[in-house]
């Protein structure tokens, strides 16, 4: 199993609520991830598209797993909190979505911090789109990481 395989694994079993939700995380890399949401009757909303929460929940998760894949196995000995986020929704969103998240800075860059300050507070940014590749959701995760203590 590759490192980002055991830390898809890890983040499954680790963040309980996106599960419920129905997050799928597809792929980890260094510093990326997409994670995928299909639309259903307990994420939908009153007008019968993906309801805000569930898509907050979708992107949060997909930089999550962005944020993981940068810091690598040592993820395993870091203590992650999601700071702040901000999220435009651009267009109403049915069926199936797809976030992809990019962290602003090189896994490599973020463990150097690490080692230099023993913390780091960098931003993921997602992009969700719909099934026909429009973007309906923006969204930047300020992630503050430090050691365990």
């Amino acid at each position: 199993m590759n490192p980002y395989d055991m830390i898809k694994a890890h983040l499954d079993a680790a963040v309980p609520f996106a599960r419920h939700v129905g997050v799928k995380l597809l792929e980890i890399g260094d510093g990326t991830a997409s994670a995928e949401l299909d639309q259903r009757e307990e994420v939908s909303n009153h007008i019968q598209s993906m309801h805000a929460g569930a898509m907050f929940t979708l992107g949060e998760a997909a930089s999550g797993a962005a944020l993981a894949g940068a810091f690598g196995p040592a993820i395993l000995q870091m203590r992650p909190v999601a700071a702040t986020a901000g999220i435009a929704f651009k267009k109403v969103a049915t069926g199936k979505l797809t976030a992809h998240a990019q962290a602003s800075e090189s896994g490599a860059a973020l463990m150097q911090a690490i080692e230099d300050h023993g913390k780091v507070a960098f931003d993921v940014n997602v992009d969700v789109r719909d099934a026909e590749e429009d973007t309906v959701v923006e969204m930047t995760v300020n992630w503050y990481v430090s050691k365990q203590r």
